[in-house]
């Protein structure tokens, strides 16, 4: 359900009326149109933004590590409209027990390195990704170095 404070942003609104369930909570900051989003429900959401409110270009894909909190994830994406020159940030919480959600690389192709960075540096998996593997840390490489409780100290070997 879309927060009051966002009642009067036409993106918001818009994303409220294609699926009012698919928004939990937002803000308006800075310029910048922040959304947190259902995680089952963001491929739709990503479609809609970028074919009906024009947000051609996903500028970045990331995650936030929210240990001991749980979900322990948040899967951000950065979106811009080059028509409007407008941005808008989605989050995602994904649990620490089964960090797992749907992959946008269907809707941008761009999305494909940036979720595999995510998925090699945090261990997040993206379901119906053209190509999950790590990107940055070698094949035999084990755990996630973005993680809050990786190791800092001792043989990685």
């Amino acid at each position: 359900m879309l927060p009051d404070n966002l009642r009067e942003h036409a993106v918001a609104l818009a994303v409220a009326d294609f699926d009012a369930d698919a928004v939990t909570a937002g803000n308006y900051d800075r310029k910048e149109l922040t959304l947190e989003i259902v995680p089952a429900k963001i491929v739709s959401i990503c479609g809609f933004l970028k074919y009906d409110q024009k947000f051609v270009r996903l500028s970045a894909v990331t995650a936030v590590d929210r240990y001991p909190v749980e979900p322990r994830f948040e899967v951000v994406y950065h979106l811009h409209s080059i028509e409007r020159n407008e941005r808008i940030r989605l989050k995602c919480r994904v649990s620490g027990l089964t960090p797992i959600i749907e992959s946008v690389a269907s809707v941008w192709r761009a999305a494909n390195w940036y979720e595999r960075e995510v998925f090699d540096l945090f261990g997040i998996h993206f379901l119906n990704h053209p190509d999950l593997r790590r990107i940055m840390m070698p094949d035999d490489w084990e755990g996630h170095p973005l993680r809050k409780d990786y190791p800092i100290t001792g043989s990685r070997v």
